[in-house]
Parts: structure tokens; sequence; C-alpha cells
């Protein structure tokens, strides 16, 4: 099996620094790059066409549905940011990084956190995106997350001094967490979990916790539950429901030869579950499959929710989701394992505190396309970001700030972090003004997108 790009295969340590040697070999690194440095964004003049770079991502994708992607990118800067991480992966690969590298979300923005259930059915907050996971810088993920902070904030309409608060505090914590990680043994950094209870306790928020214990009500429905709102009879049989533009059938899956064509992609994927949940997954039966639209960045993507039967009331639906190189592949090197839908895989379970059990990939009969598979629901709770005041923001900071900081702190690499960041606040000051600066670019060229379309140089479809 290939190594996850941060360890080498049999690379046992026959001598190890001390956690102080560690912190102070982090701390040279600011001889190289000063905290200071991280301040401030400018575009470079040779920066490349952002729209250029969009138009590009197209020969992937399923044309039709290019234009629902571009349609809901046009809706606000937000929207855009949501959609453009290949655009800041090039952006964020000319600024100055300590040298430092963690396993990275690689679109890491403030709507890519949210409430899931763990195994054990408990609810914690987390990341939850990763199709763009890839070893790579740890100031990336951190650069991106408080960009996206100031551009939320500004289409809100929040005072521009709330937004930038509520980045000082997500980088403070960021900065604090990873001084405590440092120093906790390796087991309980990778015990360390959020969970939702505590998130909500400490929230001092009385309308949000009820609002939140109502979404946790309703999330907590089993698959049986949501399985007649997404289901319906079609001669007789049990069929996925079309909603277009969302989901919708493209022929018949049963059909004989297109249902071997389906049953060997799916068994390709069970061959990468651990055995045991191969013996839970042949529990149920294929039934139906159906394309799916899904988020921002991956509309135009090919994406399938799977229905699976054990009995006639017993229902599982999965999601296979393909993807591509990571967008930080140009910049951050190539991933060590050569299927994308694997390296998604692993990238979630190592920076994740809980991963699903039926995490797993799988390759598709057409091109060879990459799959990664998931379930599709799973008690999900997605943050309603368009609805946060200022204090919300800034607890939704100290909240993404820890989970930032222990995502990447399963790396091994909190020492050194640690050891660069100092316990002084310069570099969060350094932070607050890029991302400032950066929504600025932002705005600049959610704009310049708008006008594209106007202008009929790529098309966008608006949706209510």
């Amino acid at each position: 099996m290939a190594s996850s790009g941060l360890a080498e295969k049999n690379s046992f340590k026959k001598s190890a620094l001390s956690i102080e040697e560690r912190i102070a070999a982090g701390k040279a690194l600011r001889d190289a790059t000063p905290l200071s440095s991280h301040a401030g964004w400018k575009a470079h003049r040779n920066r490349r066409d952002p729209i250029k770079m969009l138009i590009d991502q197209n020969k992937s994708r399923i044309p039709s549905l290019v234009p629902i992607r571009f349609g809901r990118m046009m809706q606000s800067p937000f929207a855009f940011l949501r959609g453009s991480a290949a655009i800041m992966a090039a952006d964020l690969a000319g600024t100055p990084v300590s040298g430092i590298r963690v396993q990275a979300c690689g679109d890491c923005h403030l709507v890519n956190f949210g409430v899931f259930a763990t195994p054990e059915r408990n609810l914690i907050f987390d990341i939850n995106d990763f199709d763009e996971t890839l070893p790579a810088p740890w100031e990336w993920d951190l650069k991106r997350l408080a960009a996206s902070f100031v551009v939320a904030g500004r289409n809100n309409g929040l005072p521009e001094k709330e937004s930038l608060a509520a980045v000082r505090e997500l980088v403070r914590t960021y900065r604090t967490r990873m001084a405590e990680f440092a120093r906790m043994h390796t087991l309980d950094v990778w015990y360390t979990k959020l969970e939702l209870e505590t998130f909500l306790a400490d929230t001092g928020d009385s309308k949000w916790v009820k609002k939140m214990r109502g979404k946790v009500k309703k999330a907590r429905k089993s698959v049986a539950d949501i399985f007649p709102a997404m289901t319906t009879l079609k001669d007789g049989k049990v069929v996925i429901k079309d909603e277009p533009p969302l989901i919708f059938h493209i022929g018949d899956p049963t059909e004989k030869k297109a249902e071997q064509v389906i049953l060997g992609v799916l068994g390709r994927y069970r061959e990468t579950l651990p055995e045991s949940h191969r013996v839970l997954l042949d529990n149920f039966r294929f039934i139906d499959i159906a394309n799916k639209v899904v988020g921002i960045g991956s509309v135009g993507m090919s994406c399938y929710v799977v229905l699976f039967m054990a009995s006639a009331d017993d229902p599982l639906f999965l999601q296979l989701k393909q993807v591509n190189a990571s967008v930080l592949e140009p910049y951050a090197g190539r991933s060590n394992y050569k299927h994308h839908g694997q390296r998604v895989v692993m990238g979630q379970r190592l920076m994740q505190s809980a991963s699903d059990i039926f995490l797993g990939w799988t390759t598709g009969r057409n091109k060879g396309r990459h799959f990664f598979v998931r379930q599709l629901r799973d008690w999900k709770i997605k943050p309603v970001v368009e609805s946060f005041n200022g204090p919300r923001l800034f607890r939704y900071a100290q909240a993404t700030g820890l989970t930032l900081a222990r995502a990447h702190a399963r790396s091994g690499k909190a020492p050194e972090i640690r050891g660069y960041l100092g316990k002084k606040d310069v570099f969060d000051s350094a932070i607050v003004k890029f991302a400032r600066d950066y929504a600025d670019q932002t705005e600049r060229d959610h704009a310049a997108f708008v006008k594209a379309v106007r202008s009929r140089r790529i098309e966008a479809i608006m949706q209510d």
C-alpha cells in the first residue's frame, strides 16, 4: 500500500528528538519565514486568469451541469469562494510557508465543517469535505478558512470589525490549541473530538442552542425514516424518486447490461472495505442508482446515490462521488495514492476524529473515473452560515480553529507548528490582514465572473 506522503514505509524512529527540541526546530524556521511575512495579499502581475481556470475545470465535468455550477457561484462572492478552490490554491502557492507539511483538507472554508454521527452514534463537530485533501503546508488550510470568514461576514452584512474579530479568534484558537496538542500524548491527540453537546454548551446563545437542538432532533432520523421521502414505486418496484435537475435517472439501471456494469463498480468498492464491513454490506442487495447534483465546487462531476435493501423496510443509501487530482497537486506534489478515491478516504481517516464505516473507493467503467463512497446521510447537520450574526461567527471561529488544529496535529507535527507560531499574536495579526485582503480579491474575481456570464463568455443557470 502507498504511503500517505507524510511517512515513509517502515520508518520507525531509531532516535527521537524531545518535545522541546522539536519546538525549537519549529521556532528556528522563523528565520527564513518570519511570522509577519504572512500578512496581506497582493495578486502577482502574472496571476492566471481566474475565469480561464474555472473553464479549464469543465473538461472533466458533465457539460449539461456546468451552467448549474456557474449559476450557484454567481450568487455571491461567498458562493464564488466556495466553488473556486483551484483559484485560491494557485494563489496560496505563492504565499510564504514555514516548510512544515501536514495532511491538509485542501478546500478548508467554513461551510466544509459540520455535525455528523460517529459509528457509536454520538454527534460530533468536524471537517466534512475532503475532495481536495493532500499533504501540503498547514498554512494553506488556515488562510483559506480565515478568508472565508471575512467573505461570509460581508455576505451577511456584518460590520467588518466583527468579521476580522472572528478571524483573529480563529487563528488564536488554532495557535493555542496547537500548543496544547504539542504536549499531549500522541494517542490522546487522536482520541480528541469536539462533541456537539460541548460545542452547544460553550455558545452562551440560548436561541441558537434551541435552534440547533431542533436540527439535531430532525437529523437523528434513521435511514428508514427518510426512505419514504426519497423513493417511489415504479411498475410495482421501489426506486429512487426523481427530483430534476438535482436527482435524476439516465436509462434503466436494472437493464441487464447496465446492472452488470453497476455491480462491477460496487464490487470493486466492496473490496476496499475491511472484511467485517464487507459482511455488513453483504446483508444488502442493490436496488437502484440515480444521478445527483451536489454542492457548488463539485457540480458537474459524476455523483450517484445508490439504494440498497436488506429487507422491505431496511434500506441503505450510499453516495458515489467522482474525484480527480487535488487542486493542490500542481503546487504540493502528486499524491502517493494513484487512485484519487483512495487519496480522499485515507486523508479523511487521517484528519477526522471519527469516520463513516462505509468509506471506500472504486473505479468507474467509463474512462476509468475515480470515485469515493460514503453514506448519503448520517445524521448530518450543515451550518447555516448565512444566518450567523457577529457573536455566532465568533463562536464558530473558535470551534473551527480547534477542529482544524486537531486535524493537523494528527499528522504528528504539532510541536514544530507550535514552535513556529510562538506564544504572541504576531501570526494572528498577519492572517487578519491576509484574510481582509484576500476577501477583496475574491470580490474582484466574483465581479469578473459575473461580467463573464453577462458577456456570454460562460453560461450560468440561476436556480430558485
